[in-house]
């Protein structure tokens, strides 16, 4: 395992350029770094998978309460219920049933996995004091301009991951709007969103607590 010093750049009031230094722990090999990541996006996708479609046995299904006959005499077979696999209406025997998919991965490795993702990433995360923090009416007009006064153009065929200590609801119905920018606190970062963006844009205390 090695310790890769990693330099982000760091823009605090839209001025000056500085830089942060941030220790991650990563693999070696390459290799292995790919697999990790693999490793912990299948199971992320597999965790996230649901099947929906659902039957209902006999006893899921309503009615079915009374005997339909006597069960000698009638000359016809005997019969409990009219919910009854058997029976039109009734209940399905072998049918399909939810399902939540689990995977397991361990702490350690999917941590790796993450730090992996950021190292891969580092040449594109901007680290900013803060976004939007006075802000009292949603706006995406002034999240733009603000996402702008660090020097970054939301381009349409990119896509923007921002990631802050905690999102407040000012924020996430100022940023809902634009498509192709994803809001994030800091515990909930994931090895999907990190595969899938373009240019990171990270809050000073959410870096905090990454590190």
């Amino acid at each position: 395992m090695n310790i890769q010093k990693l330099i982000y750049k760091n823009s605090y009031d839209g001025k000056g350029m500085n830089t942060i230094p941030i220790q991650l722990k990563i693999l070696d090999n390459n290799e292995n770094r790919m697999y990790l990541i693999h490793k912990a996006l299948k199971q992320q996708l597999k965790n996230n998978r649901k099947r929906n479609a659902h039957s209902k046995t006999r006893s899921e299904v309503r009615g079915g309460g009374k005997k339909p006959w006597k069960q000698k005499g009638t000359g016809r077979a005997r019969a409990g219920s009219n919910r009854s696999p058997l029976w039109r209406g009734g209940g399905v025997i072998f049918g399909p049933k939810n399902k939540q998919y689990k995977s397991k991965i361990n702490k350690k490795e999917k941590r790796l996995a993450i730090n992996t993702a950021l190292a891969n990433k580092f040449a594109n995360t901007v680290v900013i004091k803060e976004i939007l923090p006075n802000i009292t009416i949603p706006s995406t007009k002034i999240a733009i301009a603000e996402i702008k006064k660090y020097g970054i153009q939301i381009e349409e065929n990119k896509k923007y991951l921002i990631i802050v200590h905690q999102k407040t609801k000012m924020l996430h119905l100022s940023l809902r709007n634009i498509r192709n920018i994803e809001l994030i606190e800091a515990h909930s970062i994931n090895i999907l969103c990190l595969l899938k963006t373009d240019i990171i844009i990270m809050t000073k205390d959410a870096l905090k607590l990454i590190k």
